[in-house]
């Protein structure tokens, strides 16, 4: 009788089914670990997006502000960094370790997510709100000072954006 081999077959292709629709909702790939960022880690934060590459100058000066700003972060927000020469893998990882990035480094651009602009020049770092806009464009080495006050800013004004 074949019934039985049958079921065996179709609850093992189920699970294999849900393991593989399990990861569908990662719409962020990896980080430079090659670790799943997860969109609930991400979505519905505000976000600080750092476009960077290892042979700038001001990015590679400005990586202790960017960890210094990445480890005192409100709840509600993230620090994602971008190479902008699209490494992957062992080469992303290697250029995180030399820069000594300490945050999250997306393998993936998100820029088609947030409707990010083109880069004009490096470094280039994104304020995105919690709806997905860009509220802000900043261009050159940034402080964690900076980043901060700037942040705060726009927080404040879209809490007042609520307001009757």
């Amino acid at each position: 009788m074949m019934y039985p081999r049958y079921k065996e077959a179709l609850a093992a292709l189920s699970l294999v089914a849900c393991v593989l629709l399990a990861g569908c909702g990662n719409d962020y790939g990896v980080d430079q670990a090659g670790h799943s960022v997860e969109a609930k880690s991400i979505d519905k934060h505000w976000l600080v997006i750092n476009y960077w590459a290892d042979w700038c100058g001001p990015c590679r000066s400005e990586t202790p502000q960017l960890n210094a700003f990445a480890s005192q972060l409100p709840a509600n927000t993230r620090m994602l960094g971008v190479n902008f020469d699209g490494l992957q893998g062992e080469d992303l990882s290697m250029a995180v370790t030399a820069l000594g990035i300490k945050f999250t480094v997306l393998a993936s651009d998100p820029a088609a997510l947030y409707d990010l602009p083109n880069s004009e020049g490096l470094p280039m770092t994104f304020i995105v709100d919690p709806k997905g806009q860009v509220r802000e464009r900043l261009k050159g080495e940034q402080t964690a000072a900076g980043i901060s006050q700037k942040l705060a800013a726009l927080q404040s004004q879209a809490g007042n954006d609520k307001a009757p």
